[in-house]
């Protein structure tokens, strides 16, 4: 739409104070929110939209929309209110019950809820690096598929963080890598009203932000007069068009036009009606709640026809391309539906050695690279410990957008958000890889991608007391409950290399949710499958391993390469005449899912004698072997030794768990 400039103005003018003003209403409406970013930041978000932003409202989901993260979640009000605006399937009536129960509005943005946003924002800086996953995900698909004269996989990321986003460890770590990368269709847009809750930002912050991205390989800009349009529309012109990511500060006022601009007071917390509506005669707004022009609506709502032309365009491209490139077209359509290939599963040759299961694990992986060639990934920095390296395939670097092999370096926190996003993405299988130990460094982004039900896959090894001399400092203790405890999180230990083969399949069929595979550093021996049940029971998160005649005495229960243990606790005990059922229980999640009868048939309630035996703390243990029953468990940090004398020292040989059973029921 040619617009001339006095009325381009006054239509900014007009649409920008409606995105405000539905955003302050909001917030009274609730009586709770952030106003302070929506009063000082609106004209960011509408500029990006109106200007720049390739999307189909009335199709959110297309695969070739550019994207759109607002890092800085608490201003999730004046996202609803822009999505409003530009025809997102989201009303009115939406916008008065923001921050209701069941409604489209929640108080951050969360993915699965409303169409439109790009990802679950609101602890900071983890949008961020969701915007550096999605950019390498564009990069790699569309170095991967785009042909001459059909950029089939060709957009933008673009993100609005503010300063509290900038402070978090994530986004610097994140801003590295992607520095790194040179990813050149991410542009960063920063809020920088200098205020955070406790003050101005001087108070904790005295860094100069600009030289640090500059020192990070980024492109640069500054703009004083934060609210002049055309400087900043020319500021994101320029970025479109560099080498590198782009990061352009936009100098703002917290609260615009309040009476309570650049205080903290405005950030957290509603304006309360009389100082609302002296906002509003201030701007010279109307005083009436949730007030939208006619024109202002008419003006953005044209975005609705414009973004299914653009579709319409990018399929009648992608038609062709399909004639041209079947076999690429079909990859990608896969891709995007999630279809990932399980041919591999016959591939994978049967382990018989003794092994690692992070050994086993690299083997899997690498048969599983030639059958979904999206799936990329790596690990912080311990590929050859992990076993995370696609052998055959590149690293990805700079010049090399299409290698597989991502060198995330000593960042876990950062690692865990990149994987999110290129989730979010879409089109790519993401895995990456740490010690189990240093999960704690990526927690807040394995919380992320369970509540948002992003398939993320984890290789966590290095599993136990077992990695032996690195000693307490690298052996994880308390990592095991507390993944447990991450709702809509699968946690598989598997106790041998073939059932690492189950975990992979289970892991890459589930598409609802992350799955994490935690792996042995040290040898474990291989199940002879024609004595024992097969690994596919795997599927069923636990199952009966070893029997015995009739109702057993006692039921042991155990994960990984604590199985064995238990194996031979039995063979100890039923020399002595007790009947042992062992129960090998990989992942507690799937085998809640059971039905009743499965459950009960595994662990029935009539077998009072339960034992759990897991070198790990045995707090999620209770729920199994019930109040009179028997935790083998680590209640303390490890010590420096070898894996071997460490399991010996701390109680975890077939002897002592037989003695402990003994010793509390058949003494």
């Amino acid at each position: 739409m040619e617009l001339d400039t006095e009325t381009r103005r006054k239509i900014d003018e007009l649409v920008i104070n409606t995105i405000r003003f539905l955003s302050v209403d909001q917030v009274e409406s609730a009586g709770s929110g952030h106003p302070g970013m929506p009063l000082g930041a609106s004209h960011i978000i509408y500029l990006i939209f109106d200007r720049f932003l390739k999307f189909n409202p009335k199709n959110p989901y297309w695969i070739n929309r550019d994207r759109f993260v607002l890092s800085a979640g608490h201003a999730s009000a004046m996202l609803y209110a822009t999505l409003f605006m530009f025809g997102y399937d989201i009303t009115l009536e939406d916008l008065k019950n923001f921050r209701q129960l069941g409604s489209k509005t929640p108080g951050h943005p969360e993915s699965w809820i409303l169409p439109g946003v790009e990802a679950t924002t609101g602890p900071l800086g983890q949008g961020f690096g969701n915007a550096v996953g999605m950019a390498i995900a564009e990069r790699f698909l569309s170095s991967r598929y785009n042909r001459e004269g059909y950029p089939v996989i060709d957009h933008y990321t673009y993100v609005l963080c503010s300063d509290g986003d900038l402070m978090e460890g994530v986004s610097y770590e994140a801003a590295a890598v992607a520095g790194h990368l040179r990813l050149n269709k991410l542009v960063v847009i920063w809020d920088n009203n200098r205020i955070t809750i406790d003050g101005d930002t001087s108070l904790a912050w005295s860094e100069d932000v600009l030289k640090r991205f500059e020192a990070l390989g980024w492109h640069v800009q500054h703009i004083e007069d934060g609210y002049d349009l055309d400087l900043i529309e020319k500021a994101i012109r320029e970025a479109r068009e560099a080498d590198r990511p782009s990061f352009i500060s936009v100098r703002t006022h917290i609260g615009y036009g309040s009476p309570l601009q650049d205080t903290p007071k405005v950030h957290g917390a509603p304006l309360g009606r009389q100082m609302a509506l002296e906002t509003k005669r201030r701007m010279g707004w109307k005083e009436d709640e949730f007030y939208v022009p006619e024109e202002a609506l008419r003006y953005t709502r044209r975005h609705v026809n414009l973004g299914r032309e653009r579709e319409e365009e990018w399929k009648a491209m992608f038609s062709e391309y399909k004639k041209k490139f079947p076999e690429l077209a079909r990859e990608i359509e896969r891709a995007f539906r999630k279809e990932w290939s399980l041919d591999w599963v016959s591939e994978i040759p049967r382990f018989t050695e003794p092994m690692p299961t992070r050994k086993a694990s690299g083997k899997v992986l690498n048969v599983i690279a030639d059958h979904i060639p999206t799936m990329i990934g790596g690990s912080a920095d311990l590929s050859e410990s992990n076993n995370t390296l696609l052998l055959n395939y590149e690293d990805m670097q700079a010049d090399k957008p299409g290698g597989r092999n991502i060198h995330y370096g000593v960042r876990e926190h950062a690692m865990g958000a990149i994987l999110n996003g290129m989730a979010y993405h879409g089109g790519v299988l993401p895995y990456g890889g740490t010690f189990l130990v240093f999960s704690d460094y990526m927690r807040p982004t394995i919380r992320l991608a369970a509540m948002s039900g992003l398939q993320v896959i984890y290789v966590f090894t290095h599993d136990s007391i077992g990695l032996g001399e690195d000693g307490p400092t690298h052996q994880p203790v308390e990592q095991l409950p507390s993944l447990r405890l991450i709702p809509n999180l699968w946690v598989i230990r598997p106790c041998d290399a073939n059932e690492v083969r189950v975990a992979w399949e289970v892991a890459i069929s589930r598409k609802d949710g992350p799955t994490a595979i935690v792996l042995t550093r040290q040898k474990v021996p291989i199940l002879d499958r024609s004595v024992y049940p097969s690994e596919e029971n795997l599927k069923k998160g636990a199952y009966i391993l070893s029997d015995c005649e009739g109702e057993p005495d006692v039921i042991i229960i155990a994960t990984g390469s604590e199985v064995h243990v238990a194996l031979g606790a039995k063979s100890i005990l039923e020399r002595e005449g007790v009947k042992v059922r062992v129960v090998n229980m990989p992942c507690m999640e799937i085998f809640d899912l059971q039905d009743k009868d499965y459950r009960e048939e595994v662990l029935p309630r009539s077998v009072k004698r339960r034992v759990a035996v897991e070198a790990a703390r045995g707090t999620c243990w209770h729920r199994y072997v019930g109040e009179d029953g028997l935790i083998i468990s680590l209640e303390t940090f490890g010590k420096s030794a070898p894996g071997n004398v460490l399991f010996e020292h701390f109680g975890f040989t077939p002897e002592q768990v037989a003695r402990r059973i003994k010793e509390k029921w058949f003494s």
